[in-house]
């Protein structure tokens, strides 16, 4: 069965086909600068990549193209073949704890909820309005980035701010990443063996979470109301005293909007670091002796260290702690760094091991901790659109 996994972002609209159930990658691309001057898109197949210069006024247009372009390309002999499309979502509250058929009464409560994403529902919206036009035969479903943290008790997700603001607007953490947690969640319990085990994810790139699972399920997580929560990130802040936010707003007489692009796209190790937001470029930058990346890079690792530490003791315990994600599945030098830090709770680095796994090395995954570690670090890439794949496979079938 032919599959589709989708994220649409304002301006973008990203792409993964897949055979299923096996789970088999048919090809993949990314429609960029939807409804900007110089628009173009890419797809990668057989390990060959094709670009193409073309005008894409808006999300419709784009999934026509990527539709001829399939069939042109022979993925399918004809949209007929296409029986799932899944949508990623990123916010969904706490009205779904799981993936869902893209109805219309469930279109509209994602718009509904755009005041708490607004950057990426409206966005998910229009890739699943374009879908449903230009495949009307295929089974819609939406996957929430937000489901899978939605076990979280209420003691963890809940702000000591008046209960009017949970119950009148929302407020609560929702988290993100959810689906890349889930992945990992279920890989490594199966690896393991063991569907009790105590997981601490760390899902750090560009944007980061850290996730505590106990029993497969999400018990905590990093990430807040919004995703500008928990740990310093390339350009968002994290936790941050909000009478600092206040006092500043009235520092600089800038309104709330300005203030939450100040948080979410000025601040972070981009601040910290004086303009840069990518790891690589800090580890650079450290090698050359400046100062402001060697700051930003041990407040970054501070942070995480400290998510890691409060949740191996809310959780009583670990079994294993994974990472995933750009920084976490690559970054070698960031992993020796909190290795080194837990070395209180027994943690032993495989040095040389460490070193050798990354993404764009031979060795991809696996564990980079000595037997006599008391608690197992593992480096395992994150696949997110597969997970997508999978409950559109479930819902499609059923």
């Amino acid at each position: 069965m032919k599959i589709l996994s989708v994220n649409a972002g304002s301006s973008s609209l990203k792409f993964t086909a897949f055979e299923m159930p096996e789970e088999k990658v048919l090809a993949s691309g990314n429609f960029e600068r939807i409804g900007i001057q110089d628009s173009f898109y890419t797809i990668k197949m057989n390990g060959e990549k094709i670009k193409k210069e073309v005008d894409l006024p808006n999300h419709t247009e784009a999934f026509k193209i990527l539709m001829q372009e399939l069939i042109d390309l022979k993925v399918v002999q004809s949209l007929d073949e296409i029986k799932g499309i899944g949508h990623r979502v990123v916010q969904g509250a706490d009205h779904y704890d799981k993936s869902v058929l893209a109805t219309d009464e469930v279109v509209e409560d994602i718009a509904s909820l755009s005041s708490l994403a607004p950057l990426h529902n409206p966005a998910a919206v229009l890739g699943i309005k374009a879908a449903k036009e230009v495949v009307p035969a295929a089974t819609e479903v939406v996957v929430f980035d937000t489901a899978y943290h939605q076990t979280m008790p209420k003691e963890n997700y809940l702000y000591a701010v008046p209960m009017e603001w949970y119950e009148k607007y929302q407020v609560r953490r929702y988290g993100a990443h959810g689906t890349s947690h889930k992945y990992i969640a279920d890989y490594v319990t199966k690896k393991l063996h063991k569907k009790d085990a105590k997981l601490i994810i760390c899902h750090i790139g560009s944007g980061a979470s850290i996730t505590a699972v106990k029993d497969g399920k999400s018990l905590d997580t990093s990430m807040g109301f919004t995703p500008n929560a928990g740990l310093i990130m390339g350009t968002r802040c994290g936790d941050t005293d909000v009478t600092a936010i206040t006092y500043m707003m009235d520092k600089l007489g800038v309104s709330s909007s300005e203030m939450d692009t100040i948080l979410n796209k000025q601040s972070g190790i981009y601040a910290l670091s004086g303009g840069y937001s990518d790891m690589r470029d800090i580890d650079n930058q450290i090698k050359a002796g400046d100062e402001r990346s060697v700051l930003a890079l041990k407040m970054f690792i501070n942070r995480i260290v400290d998510y890691i530490a409060k949740y191996y003791f809310e959780l009583e315990g670990c079994d294993a702690i994974i990472f995933t994600a750009g920084v976490g599945e690559n970054g070698d030098f960031e992993r020796k760094m909190i290795a080194d830090r837990l070395k209180f709770l027994g943690v032993k680095l495989d040095e040389e091991m460490n070193e050798k796994i990354a993404g764009y090395k031979d060795i991809s995954e696996g564990c980079i901790t000595l037997p006599d570690s008391t608690i197992p670090m593992y480096v395992i890439p994150t696949n997110e659109e597969v997970m997508i794949a999978r409950d559109t496979y479930e819902l499609t079938e059923k």
